[in-house]
C-alpha cells in the first residue's frame, strides 16, 4: 500500500494509542503516554506527551513532497527525503546539524501490521552509522 492509498483509505479516520519516548543515550529507560492521529487528505496529525505536557506533529504529503513537524523533535517544519522500501509503507528521513560536529539522522517509518494498527517508529542516527531508538507509536483506529 502507498501512502497515497493509505490516506484515502483512512481520511478523517482517528486512531489512538500508545507512544513510547527513548531519552537515554543507552536507549534503556522509555517514557511511554497515550498517543492520537488523524488523517486528513494530505496529512496525518498526531498528539502524544511527555512529562504531562501534550506534544503534536504533523506529517504533509503533496506533490511527492515530505514535511515533518513536531512540538518536541522537531519545531520547525524540514523536507524530507523519502526512501522506496519493501518493508513498511514508507521510510523517510532528515539530517539535522549537531553542531560542531557532523550532521546526525532522523528516520522515521510507518507501517502497519497484520491486525491492522499501525505503527510510527522514529530513530536517531548517529554521523558514524549507529542508530538508536527514539519514538515508538502504535495505533488501533477508533
Amino acid at each position: 500500500m502507498t501512502i497515497t492509498e493509505l490516506l484515502q483509505k483512512h481520511v478523517d479516520t482517528e486512531w489512538q494509542g500508545q507512544s513510547e519516548l527513548w531519552t537515554d543515550p543507552l536507549g534503556n529507560d522509555v517514557s511511554i503516554s497515550e498517543c492520537k492521529l488523524k488523517f486528513t487528505t494530505e496529512a496525518l496529525h498526531y498528539t502524544w506527551s511527555f512529562e504531562d505536557k501534550e506534544e503534536n506533529g504533523l506529517f504533509t504529503f503533496s506533490n511527492g513532497q515530505i514535511k515533518w513537524h513536531d512540538s518536541w523533535h522537531q519545531p520547525e517544519t524540514v523536507d524530507c527525503r523519502k526512501f522506496d522500501t519493501k518493508w513498511g509503507i514508507i521510510v523517510f528521513e532528515y539530517k539535522y546539524p549537531a553542531s560542531p560536529g557532523p550532521d546526525w539522522g532522523w528516520r522515521i517509518k510507518l507501517s502497519q501490521r497484520p491486525d491492522e494498527s499501525l505503527v510510527i517508529q522514529m530513530t536517531n542516527i548517529a554521523p558514524w552509522g549507529e542508530e538508536g531508538r527514539a519514538v515508538r507509536m502504535i495505533l488501533k483506529k477508533l
